[in-house]
């Protein structure tokens, strides 16, 4: 059975990806900001694989992270941190 990366993990490659910088140097955390294990279980298929259709949507080091129902993860800009708009889908 072929294992999934949890979306936390796919979040912090994805922000350190637009920053150019390793994942392990994002300060702070993202533990920090957002309840890793938490967001991890609402994209978590449950026994027969199904899951509960659910989108987030938080702020992380200037971006804004919005991950919908199917667990495709999109960055933009935080608007009220930059005052810009661009946005670029991150998987």
């Amino acid at each position: 059975m072929p294992t999934t990366v949890p979306t936390s993990t796919r979040v912090v490659q994805g922000v350190a990806a637009r920053e150019g910088v390793d994942p392990i140097d994002l300060e702070p955390p993202l533990h920090a900001v957002v309840d890793t294990d938490a967001l991890d279980a609402l994209y978590r298929p449950v026994g027969d694989g199904s899951r509960t259709p659910v989108a987030v949507e938080f702020s992380y080091r200037g971006h804004r992270i919005h991950i919908d129902d199917s667990g495709e993860i999109d960055l933009s800009a935080d608007v009220s941190a930059t005052g810009s708009t661009p946005s670029e889908n991150e998987n």
